[in-house]
């Protein structure tokens, strides 16, 4: 099979982690003779630089016609004084508009053989973790109205707003139900409907979608104040879990911290169709660019991800996802997981380690 994908390296270490993923790629591509064909494209600090925009329209248009989107990081340092409206991070926001993008998935997984390196004890983990946290990405409060003033009597004042169409968390639930209906088929969906109207419309929703389209996926409550906890006092009772922007980028970074390192984690952004947009969690590191230290494990996750998801290719995710444990297994590791009695290596032999393990 032939798929066409458009690399945004972006920024810092950007560039050294795609083209670690690129590597296994191809090796998937070899062994299961499958042609990926890549066309790299600016964005953010680069795309600035270059054309003094955060988002060129060339990028946006190869972007659309690819069956799929790589993306490494954006930002850094350099720009962190341009105005708002142009700096790097507007490019990744004005890709996911374009792409029509409104859902993120953010695994969080703790390998067992990283077990030692979550911050929780041991006997919490051991079993290994894996929280696929489904976020709404673009409606709630980020994207609300808002506005401030001057009041005579309390000074300034601001306010932002929750709200939350039908369609809105419908087509959330429809994404969070295809992807545990490929694994425990239980959800858990996070709200506040205690206190907020938009979380009652959302826990409404959700179940009489799931039990309309999807009677075999279970679907469990939980307000966020007790996820939030539940996360760091027994993580291994989540397995997919569906909220709302604000309360899934919370509790995303939560769940990421517990496996100990933002470098072994991918996401996706998907909308209605096929393509997504596929990247690491963490930032663009512009103080380790160009070091060949960074951890490509992330990234090459996140590629495996668009095989699955994007492609349909469940055994060549399935050969990555067990590249990247024997690799782990056998003792390597890279700076930001290192650990004692263990090889340290640099960013391109972790990559090159994974491919011949294809």
């Amino acid at each position: 099979m032939n798929f066409n994908i458009t690399v945004l390296d972006g920024d810092g270490i950007g560039p050294e982690i795609c083209s670690g993923a690129i590597k296994v790629l191809n090796a998937v591509g070899k062994k299961y003779a499958h042609s990926f064909n890549f066309t790299h494209k600016l964005i953010g600090g680069c795309a600035i630089d270059a054309c003094g925009v955060p988002l060129p329209e060339d990028t946006v248009k190869a972007c659309l016609a690819s069956d799929s989107v790589l993306l490494g990081a954006v930002g850094g340092y350099k720009w962190d004084n341009l105005p708002v409206d142009i700096r790097p991070e507007k490019g990744l926001l004005g890709i996911r508009k374009a792409m029509g993008l409104y859902s993120n998935i953010r695994p969080a997984k703790l390998w067992k053989s990283l077990a030692s390196a979550s911050p929780l004890k041991y006997e919490i983990v051991k079993g290994g973790v894996e929280i696929i946290i489904v976020r709404e990405l673009t409606g709630g409060i980020y994207f609300g109205e808002r506005g401030k003033g001057i009041d005579g009597n309390n000074g300034e004042y601001a306010w932002d707003t929750e709200k939350y169409s039908v369609k809105e968390i419908q087509r959330i639930t429809k994404i969070a139900c295809d992807i545990a209906a490929k694994r425990t088929k239980k959800i858990i969906s996070v709200d506040k409907a205690n206190v907020l109207e938009s979380s009652r419309l959302w826990r409404k929703t959700v179940h009489a979608y799931a039990e309309k389209y999807y009677p075999e996926i279970t679907v469990e409550d939980m307000l966020v104040d007790n996820a939030a906890m539940q996360i760091v006092k027994n993580p291994a009772q989540f397995d997919v879990v569906v909220t709302s922007n604000i309360f899934g980028d919370i509790l995303s970074d939560e769940a990421a911290q517990v496996t100990g390192s933002i470098g072994m984690l991918a996401s996706s952004s998907l909308g209605d169709g096929t393509r997504g947009l596929y990247e690491p969690i963490h930032g663009s590191a512009p103080d380790i660019a160009g070091k060949d230290v960074a951890n490509p494990i992330a990234t090459i996750l996140a590629a495996a991800m668009m095989l699955r998801d994007s492609f349909n290719l469940a055994d060549e995710y399935t050969a990555i996802e067990n590249a990247v444990a024997s690799v782990l297994d056998s003792g390597y590791r890279t700076a930001d997981i290192m650990q004692d009695n263990c090889k340290k290596i640099k960013g391109s032999e972790m990559a090159e380690l994974i491919a011949q393990l294809i």
